[in-house]
């Protein structure tokens, strides 16, 4: 979606922080705008990921909103 100049927020664990960045950079997406997670997300029930959400969402809409810039591949 980035590639496309689609507002884009990439969302990464802490445990899995520094291969996000290794994967950016690799991708030629050093710039992507990202959030970083608790580790582990996945598993931790439902309860738990709807209050992540609703911490988080402000956070990224406000990052969406002044992302709008292909990013060159």
């Amino acid at each position: 979606m980035a590639l496309r100049g689609k507002p884009t927020v990439a969302l990464v664990t802490t445990q899995f922080w520094e291969q996000g960045n290794f994967v950016a950079e690799a991708r030629g997406m050093p710039t992507l705008p990202r959030h970083q997670l608790p580790h582990p997300v996945a598993g931790t029930g439902h309860g738990s990921m709807a209050e992540l959400a609703r911490e988080i969402a402000p956070q990224l809409i406000a990052t969406l909103r002044q992302e709008s810039t292909p990013i060159a591949a």
